[in-house]
């Protein structure tokens, strides 16, 4: 094999198997498994199997493709996969960095356009479908775009500031703006704002499924359904780990060896490699779920371990405060979102950007 078809083999290595396509996709399926169980539990309910999921997404790409007479054929059917695209190149760009280290100046402002194009293309798409109750999602959608995305800018702004002025993610994600007041304001609203583009409550208004019928997506089905649905996925693995770098100091470059680590000081389970005894669990807990709901439990929380003894604790930390969020508030209307976008989030970011140029001005890191 030559140089040049090893270094295109690895190419699409990379986009279609691991860091990229399969490997995000497969992880988002069972974070959005995560966020449903946890939702489910919290309600008394005994939520989805494990590969609910992954079940849902197959099951529609056998299902017919239906599109509106009246409809803009070619926007309607390339949304979705331009939305795919995006979140995709997304995935790749962060994993890339995460695991070599590779990186551009001025990828942080890239990373935050591809965030907006899933947005904008599921804007097109519904717009495209002619349909009443879409176009209503639709201009919620849209309100809901230009109400967070000034607040999500300043707060990386603040987070610029707090570095030096560093464009590259690599060199941000060496250190921890969180760990100070102005940095703790801008998380926290960059946290609320990725609860919007994720349309979760309290911020799902361009959905309201009891309202809208899904809203932007009612018109949807088949397998363009099923690529939002892998996009909505993906989103939910990308957008906290975009907030694990930039605030929290990103994630350890070898953060799957936790896995191969053996626990030493446990006699019971010798010298078994952790990703051994939590897979164990993980099967046994997972067979013997149906018959107890605190078995069910273990399940989830097996999985969350897995998570979190392979590095991925900061990322399981952003999940479980954006699941927090979502089950927490009711949804709030378009203009009370736009308020609290603007009037709250922005006051906050302006304090927090005048502490930060202080702080960088006087060397007070706590600023």
């Amino acid at each position: 094999m030559t140089e040049t078809s090893q270094s295109l083999f690895q190419l699409l290595f990379w986009i279609f198997i691991f860091p990229g396509f399969l490997f995000s996709a497969g992880l988002g399926l069972i974070v959005s498994w995560i966020v449903r169980k946890v939702s489910a539990l919290v309600q008394w309910r005994v939520g989805p199997p494990f590969l609910q999921p992954f079940y849902d997404v197959i099951k529609l790409t056998g299902k017919e493709t239906l599109i509106p007479q009246e409809a803009q054929r070619t926007v309607f059917t390339t949304a979705p996969l331009v939305g795919l695209a995006g979140v995709l190149l997304l995935a790749i760009i962060l994993w890339r960095i995460t695991i070599d280290q590779t990186a551009f100046i001025g990828d942080i402002i890239v990373a935050i356009y591809l965030m907006t194009l899933p947005s904008l293309a599921l804007i097109f798409g519904s717009s495209a479908s002619a349909s009443p109750h879409a176009s209503v999602g639709t201009g919620r959608e849209m309100k809901l775009i230009m109400s967070y995305e000034l607040p999500l800018v300043l707060a990386f702004i603040v987070v610029i500031i707090k570095t030096g002025g560093q464009l590259s993610l690599v060199a941000i994600a060496q250190q921890v703006p969180v760990f100070s007041i102005s940095g703790m304001l801008a998380f926290l609203v960059a946290l609320l704002c990725v609860q919007a583009k994720l349309g979760f409550v309290p911020f799902d208004i361009a959905e309201a499924e009891t309202e809208l019928g899904s809203g932007v997506l009612m018109e949807y089905s088949g397998v363009l359904l099923a690529v939002w649905k892998i996009v909505q996925a993906m989103m939910l693995v990308v957008l906290p780990l975009f907030l694990v770098m930039v605030f929290l100091g990103g994630i350890s470059a070898d953060f799957l060896s936790g896995l191969a680590t053996p626990i030493d000081n446990l006699p019971v389970v010798g010298t078994l490699p952790v990703g051994v005894i939590v897979l164990i669990a993980f099967v046994i807990t997972g067979l013997l779920a149906r018959f107890s709901k605190y078995i069910d439990i273990l399940f989830l929380l097996s999985l969350i371990a897995a998570c979190i003894l392979a590095g991925l604790g900061k990322y399981v930390l952003v999940v479980v405060l954006i699941i927090l969020i979502k089950n927490t508030n009711p949804r709030v209307r378009i203009d009370q979102a736009m308020k609290f976008f603007w009037v709250y989030c922005g006051i906050a970011l302006a304090a927090a950007v005048i502490l930060a140029l202080i702080g960088n001005a006087y060397g007070i890191s706590w600023l």
